[in-house]
């Protein structure tokens, strides 16, 4: 009788390290999305799992020196239905073929400023559908705001909102207190600044009349 106790305790102890430990597995795991249908009974039941994250090629942390995947970028000669959308608050720029993102990159947008007419919050960087223009370069100045950019290219209004590297100084060398800044928060004047590399792909493979959506 006693040996059959101690064979039950046993088996009992075991399950409850079992169930224990898949217990510390689930909270352990990364928060997950599911898509669930109800039956004719109304009993849940779940036919996807979605496991919400960032691409597994993103890089972290963010280098502003660095293109902001580790895969390549896309061959544009490939994909179907190319456009941009750039999300300001989340301070990221997808390429897109159709639905899909296929790249990327981290971006920081105008900063936000209360606007005196409305008095609401707003970003400097104007919110819609635009287009690239054919205005582009490797780089430029601005005396009235004393501060310059290298690979840049044009989506509104010729040459006054663009996408651009993170910002440089007077003799050309980046500012890196502004670099830092690159995908955590909002802090241009209105052009979209992305990581050197990023940025210089932009310049070059864009084609003029690529549409851009710009989302706040």
């Amino acid at each position: 009788m006693k040996q059959r106790r101690s064979y039950f305790y046993l088996i009992a102890a075991l399950i409850v390290i079992i169930c224990g430990g898949y217990l510390i597995y689930r909270v352990a795991l990364p928060h997950e999305a599911t898509t669930a249908t109800t039956t004719k009974d109304n009993s849940v039941l779940v036919t996807a799992t979605k496991q919400k994250s960032q691409p597994s090629t993103l890089r972290t942390p963010i280098d502003w020196q660095k293109s902001s995947e580790t895969k390549p970028y896309p061959d544009l000669s490939q994909v179907k239905d190319f456009w941009i959308k750039v999300e300001l608050k989340k301070n990221r720029t997808y390429l897109m073929s159709g639905d899909k993102v296929i790249y990327t990159m981290y971006s920081s947008g105008g900063a936000y400023h209360r606007d005196k007419e409305t008095g609401k919050t707003i970003s400097y960087t104007p919110t819609g559908t635009f287009y690239i223009e054919p205005e582009r370069g490797a780089s430029f100045f601005n005396n009235s705001l004393n501060e310059g950019a290298n690979n840049w290219i044009s989506w509104k209004d010729h040459g006054i909102y663009l996408f651009h590297s993170v910002p440089t100084d007077a003799n050309g060398d980046y500012n890196v207190t502004e670099a830092k800044k690159l995908g955590k928060t909002p802090a241009s004047h209105g052009c979209i600044r992305l990581s050197v590399p990023d940025s210089k792909w932009m310049s070059e493979n864009l084609p003029t009349g690529t549409k851009v959506v710009v989302k706040d």
